[in-house]
């Protein structure tokens, strides 16, 4: 009777005073859990809540950022770097105006994509390929799915390839700047142009594509209008959570501690990393090979983490590469310096200032959800008590525990490819 009575005061008090559309939503949540079943265990709850709300009533994001087909690399690169922004929906320009979203939009380029561009360049020219930089040479991520080739390891001996000059040659280079985004793309799509949802559809199935389905974010269509309506990534389902708290079914669950709901999923073993004297590069390799979205940096020889390198820093490497200048290889130490030296001058509240940020095993999953959303970071490295590594937490690995997939829920879509069948979920 205590705890229904501290979750009606929560939503009461919510209701007076929301505190944002976040909140708004949480409320629906909250009317919801209390009518569930009460047979049903707090997870399978969750479940029937969030099938019961369509992604639409998910807060719009700021006015999407979209990137034309015909513009170049370099163009988008500045597009992604300037909004501050991992990835945009390409759109057709030769599309009509009356086409179907299918039709209007061609992929999703991402900063991951870019990154594998980057690691080709640096490649010594194989005995199959031409001299000069082609298409060749090109890899642009769509939806993750690439066809660049590997890299071996690169160790301190291979720091000379990441030089200031290196990328100063490369970001002004006719090549960089007229390489197009769509036209010399040599990728592949495993659904045609991208998985999208629509307004009516779940937020259940938008959850578990972000999080089973390793989706950093999902675009939402308007089929009346032909166009993406709302684009919703892992970050802005945390910040929900974040907005959240108080009420019955976030404290049933925020509540515990990161090892009642096994949390981190990873040994220390485990953890890919690289150390501070390896090439920038080798970050980005790691990132691309594994498909992940950062790595810690640690000292030569030990274990604690002296800072973390994400995709999104590659703009860092393309739109100014001369705060490198000084340096004669880009270590992933020197990487990390200078960039702080920039923000300071240009972005003082750019995340990357806060340092690295840890945390024990003994903290809750709320205060997790509070800290990933105020440092506006995607990833915390969980420490032990002398500061060594012992796990990464991810934003994708927090909304895996939020919800499950129910048997059979998205039948056979997934071991498919299109064109999508008529009745298919998503």
């Amino acid at each position: 009777m205590a705890s229904l009575q501290l979750r009606r005061e929560s939503s009461m008090d919510q209701q007076e005073s929301p505190r944002s559309p976040e909140a708004k939503l949480g409320m629906k949540v909250e009317d919801l859990w209390g009518v569930q079943e009460p047979k049903l265990s707090p997870n399978e709850k969750l479940n029937a809540c969030f099938e019961s709300i369509p992604v639409s009533a998910f807060p719009l994001a700021p006015q999407g950022i979209e990137i034309k087909s015909d513009a170049s690399l370099a163009e988008a690169v500045q597009i992604l770097a300037q909004n501050k922004i991992l990835s945009a929906p390409v759109v057709d320009v030769n599309a009509p105006d009356d086409a179907t979203w299918i039709d209007r939009y061609i992929g999703i380029v991402e900063f991951a994509g870019i990154a594998i561009w980057i690691l080709q360049q640096s490649e010594p020219p194989s005995p199959r390929s031409p001299s000069s930089p082609s298409g060749t040479y090109f890899a642009v991520s769509i939806n993750g799915m690439t066809s660049a080739v590997g890299l071996g390891t690169l160790g301190p001996e291979d720091a000379s390839i990441t030089s200031g000059d290196f990328f100063e040659a490369l970001t002004s280079s006719k090549f960089y700047k007229n390489t197009k985004v769509v036209r010399d793309i040599s990728g592949t799509f495993r659904w045609a142009p991208f998985l999208a949802l629509q307004k009516s559809n779940s937020f259940l199935t938008m959850l578990l594509l972000l999080s089973k389905y390793k989706m950093k974010s999902v675009p939402v269509v308007d089929l009346g209008d032909g166009k993406i309506n709302n684009i919703i990534t892992q970050s802005a389902v945390i910040h929900m959570l974040a907005e959240c708290t108080g009420f019955h079914w976030f404290e049933s669950w925020g509540t515990k501690k990161l090892l009642e709901i096994g949390l981190p999923t990873m040994s220390p073993k485990e953890i890919i990393k690289v150390h501070e004297d390896q090439p920038v590069l080798q970050a980005f390799k790691l990132m691309r090979k594994n498909r992940i979205g950062g790595v810690p940096v640690v000292e030569s020889g030990g274990k604690k983490a002296i800072g973390n390198i994400s995709l999104r820093d590659v703009q860092f490497l393309l739109t100014a590469p001369e705060i490198y200048r000084d340096y004669r290889s880009i270590t992933a130490k020197n990487f990390l310096i200078a960039v702080k030296n920039y923000l300071e001058k240009h972005d003082k509240r750019s995340p990357m200032l806060s340092g690295t940020v840890t945390c024990k095993r003994d903290k809750t999953i709320k205060e997790l959800i509070q800290t990933l959303d105020s440092e506006k970071i995607h990833r915390m490295y969980v420490v032990d008590d002398d500061g060594n590594l012992e796990g990464v937490i991810t934003l994708r690995d927090i909304i895996s525990r939020l919800v499950h997939e129910p048997h059979g829920y998205f039948g056979d879509f997934f071991d498919g490819v299109l064109p999508l069948p008529e009745n298919c979920r998503v």
